[in-house]
């Protein structure tokens, strides 16, 4: 297997860690959620217990929303095929620069691979949307920092 197909399947492997990791928190919460408006009993002071449920409401509303980003995160790196091989910088590739490296993906972060730093950014980001379809060679201007991508695989 060529070395860099080795990196893109660890640094994928560790994104796809990464979002288990947040759809296991946001189902703990939902399910804690549920937990407390199926224990919450009406009380004597009817109002408290109505905000209550209500804060519940927006709890577990806020962590579906999360799911849905989950689920998002999800599609994006089945979008990613490890062997693919790129002249230009796309949604998958590993970009090397003369300041940092960059596994084009979902923002996770640092990760480390081969014992090299990648910074897991998503196509969303103001430095990933200055590296899209640029080359070997071209300079980038990123917060008044020029960098060069040196490498793209």
């Amino acid at each position: 297997m060529n070395e860099s197909y080795k990196i893109k399947d660890t640094l994928k492997s560790a994104c796809i860690d990464f979002v288990e990791n947040r759809l296991q928190t946001a189902q703990s919460t939902i399910d804690d959620i549920q937990v407390s408006l199926t224990h919450e009993t009406k009380s004597s002071a009817g109002d408290k217990h109505e905000t209550g449920r209500a804060m519940l409401q927006l709890e577990r509303e806020k962590a579906g929303l999360q799911l849905a980003q989950i689920q998002t995160l999800n599609e994006v790196l089945d979008k990613i095929k490890t062997e693919q091989e790129f002249t230009k910088v796309g949604l998958g590739a590993l970009v090397y620069t003369s300041n940092l490296n960059y596994f084009i993906s979902i923002s996770a972060g640092e990760l480390i691979a081969n014992t090299e730093s990648f910074y897991a950014i998503s196509l969303s980001t103001p430095i990933a949307k200055l590296l899209l379809s640029k080359q070997v060679g071209d300079v980038i201007t990123f917060r008044n920092t020029n960098f060069t991508i040196t490498k793209i695989l």
